[in-house]
């Protein structure tokens, strides 16, 4: 048997212990090495199996995974917030889960896309897939949620986003931006520090975090501009919530370092 086919099987279809050592597996298969394993196998289960566990079995394993964000795989760390995104779209969130997740995000240095062994990592991909899933649920709060994109992007970093990572993170924020609760104010008060940091550039190369964020910033412009969908949904595209000034923020902002725009 393949090593992606363990996991074929309906969790519905299993109880008391069979069902209790299939998730187990499940979490180790999300820290195998093996792309197989993890990638077509662990998640695209996680994925499936998700929506139907009971809230007490989505909890434990939401509280499972978020223990990866210290581990010392970084395919284990990079999959854990894309396990969360699903229960959380499932209907399932704790609070505990984010400082975990906030903590690791913007400290992780491992930001490769494609590892030829590894197979997909995508830790800044995937921790802005859970950013997105996060600022369509009511209660959360969209400064910390646009805060912690931000930190992401102004960590330093030597790697160059290579996989699309930068449209990622700009539908994570045009999510964000698209929260009804937002203040005209907060809808650009996160910028600031993006500001200030293009501020602190000197002659020579571009650093890799200011590349990655222009180009973060540039994708923010035109899902402002022209809006954006909701992934894997049929809802025509919404625009953020207050449009006209988080457009003037975004092209104030890279004015800085883009002086030659009007």
């Amino acid at each position: 048997m393949d090593s992606s086919q363990r996991y074929d099987g309906d969790i519905r279809a299993l109880t008391g212990a069979s069902r209790a050592a299939a998730l187990d597996a499940l979490l180790d298969g999300l820290r195998s090495a093996d792309p197989r394993v993890r990638d077509e196998g662990a998640y695209a289960a996680a994925a499936r199996w998700t929506p139907v566990l009971e809230p007490a079995e989505r909890q434990d394993l939401g509280e499972r995974v978020t223990a990866y964000f210290t581990h010392p795989a970084v395919q284990a760390r990079a999959f854990a917030p894309l396990v969360l995104a699903r229960i959380a779209e499932a209907g399932d969130w704790h609070e505990a889960w984010w400082r975990p997740f906030a903590d690791w995000y913007p400290a992780e240095r491992d930001l490769r896309g494609h590892d030829a062994e590894l197979g997909w990592l995508h830790a800044a991909a995937h921790g802005a897939d859970l950013l997105a899933v996060l600022a369509r649920r009511p209660g959360q709060d969209p400064v910390r949620l646009a805060d912690l994109a931000v930190a992401r992007l102004l960590a330093p970093t030597e790697h160059l986003f290579d996989a699309q990572e930068d449209d990622r993170l700009a539908y994570a924020l045009a999510q964000i931006l698209s929260r009804p609760d937002l203040g005209v104010e907060e809808s650009t008060a996160w910028l600031g520090p993006v500001e200030k940091a293009f501020r602190t550039g000197e002659p020579g190369p571009v650093p890799a975090w200011a590349s990655n964020t222009m180009r973060t910033l540039r994708m923010l412009y035109v899902l402002a501009d022209r809006g954006l969908r909701t992934r894997d949904t049929d809802e025509p595209p919404h625009l953020v919530t207050h449009r006209e000034a988080v457009l003037d923020g975004l092209a104030g902002t890279l004015a800085v370092v883009a002086p030659y725009t009007g």
